[in-house]
């Protein structure tokens, strides 16, 4: 019981985020290179989750970025914002468009003694102009979100308006930074340069992480994640998510309908195991969901094989899996509200119940063609007892029978010499158990006890 209890303990910390033994403190840097893109994103949330979890004393963003999607950096920003560790961007040596826009994210802005920060004007993928209505409307948008951005950061708001927006002039004092007819782009010394008794941007210029490290007095050792190359593959499975959850689902149901021949259940069990580990790569879920939906696993096996009638026990299992495949798609912070808000649940819930209605359609379809095919009766052992035809069935209301295989509620059973599928209204029956046929629906044979 107490190893019982010490589980439960484990499996709620991890859900909640809480830990009852804090790892050492460490300072945690996450390089961002290249250009800005999902394969980032990616990597960028499973690193501040990471670092959250660990309870990092800090998370130093190595930037160097020509740019990119500005809509990743919007979420990028987002999920610098739902850390509670403090955030530092080393701009080393670039932070062009959509870089410069990400350092805003961030606490604490540092740069490299040759570096430069700005020029985030909105074109098209191939670098192109956007056409001019579309430019002002994109333009106008994307400057007051950044605004918005730098303002939560504490940054001059005008700075981030103007690294978007070429219309907008920056003064500061006699010195001009930006005219009118061109985006802002600064150096590392006018990034720093003092305003009101205040660094214009940037906090200070840092020859090194090292350096950053000492100059903000961090404690713990340097660790340095590094992107592990699966980033674009995770990004797709999560995408296609909803595929794997129903080839999980269908695979589950055809297994209990044929058990023993293994391949719908290998399948269901590939389909749910790149589910699970596309998100866990993605930095969407942790191993506890994984152990949740095992649970669930295990309580309905439990049910089906070694306690036939307890239902309360495959109805908690169902409970528990359906909820660790949601809880999966959720992208949840650690340290964040255990019950997340409305709009980060939309999209699972949408996933999830798309996948089980679309299941459930494709399930009825194969219930109604599978028992007719000679592959699934033999498969099922009905090649010794010929399948009745829709006809005879229809004639069997009342029928005596007897269930060949355990109903719960759905299985098999010999009426007048032929193999059917039944199902009861509920209640569950052990193999050998005498039947009556109480009605024919559609695609289903309705039985009770005799």
């Amino acid at each position: 019981m107490r190893r019982v209890l010490y589980l439960l303990v484990l499996l709620l910390s991890g859900l909640t985020g809480f830990s009852a033994a804090p790892a050492r403190a460490e300072v945690v840097v996450v390089p961002l290179e290249g250009e800005i893109g999902k394969a980032q994103f990616i990597f960028l949330r499973r690193a501040l989750k990471e670092a959250a979890r660990e309870k990092a004393s800090a998370v130093i963003i190595d930037l160097d970025t020509p740019g990119g999607r500005l809509d990743v950096a919007i979420e990028m920003i987002d999920a610098l914002h739902a850390v509670t560790v403090p955030t530092i961007t080393y701009v080393n040596p670039n932070a062009g468009s959509a870089g410069a826009l990400i350092s805003l994210g961030t606490g604490k802005i540092y740069m490299a003694p040759v570096s430069a920060i700005g020029a985030s004007a909105v074109v098209m993928a191939g670098g192109q102009d956007l056409p001019e209505t579309m430019q002002d409307k994109t333009t106008s948008y994307y400057s007051k979100y950044f605004r918005s951005a730098a303002e939560r950061g504490g940054y001059d708001p005008d700075l981030a308006e103007a690294f978007i927006n070429k219309d907008k002039e920056i003064k500061r004092g006699e010195k001009t930074l930006s005219e009118k007819g061109s985006v802002l782009t600064l150096s590392a010394r006018e990034a720093i340069m003092p305003v009101d008794g205040k660094p214009l941007l940037a906090t200070g210029i840092a020859d090194s992480i090292d350096d950053i490290v000492s100059r903000e007095g961090l404690a713990g050792p340097v660790k340095r994640v590094e992107p592990a190359g699966f980033e674009s593959l995770a990004f797709w499975i999560t995408k296609l998510a909803p595929l794997f959850l129903i080839g999980g689902i269908v695979g589950t149901y055809l297994e209990f309908k044929a058990p023993g021949f293994g391949i719908p259940g290998a399948l269901a069990a590939v389909c749910f195991g790149i589910y699970f580990a596309g998100h866990l790569l993605a930095g969407l879920a942790g191993y506890e969901v994984i152990g949740l939906f095992v649970l669930g696993l295990a309580l309905v096996l439990l049910e089906v094989l070694l306690l036939p009638g307890v239902i309360i026990l495959a109805a908690a299992g169902t409970v528990l899996m359906l909820a660790s495949l949601l809880w999966t798609m959720v992208d949840r912070y650690p340290g964040g509200p255990v019950i997340p808000a409305a709009g980060t649940l939309l999209r699972p819930v949408l996933n999830l119940t798309g996948a089980m209605l679309i299941s459930g359609m494709v399930i009825a379809v194969l219930a109604a063609i599978l028992p007719q095919t000679a592959w699934f009766r033999r498969m099922t052992l009905q090649a010794v007892i010929p399948t009745a035809s829709r006809a005879a069935l229809e004639s069997w209301v009342g029928q005596m029978g007897v269930s060949t295989t355990a109903l719960r509620p759905t299985g098999t059973a010999e009426i007048e010499g032929n193999l059917v599928d039944v199902v009861t209204d509920g209640e569950f029956l052990e193999a050998g158990v005498p039947l009556r046929v109480v009605a024919r629906e559609r695609m289903r044979t309705l039985v009770e006890r005799a």
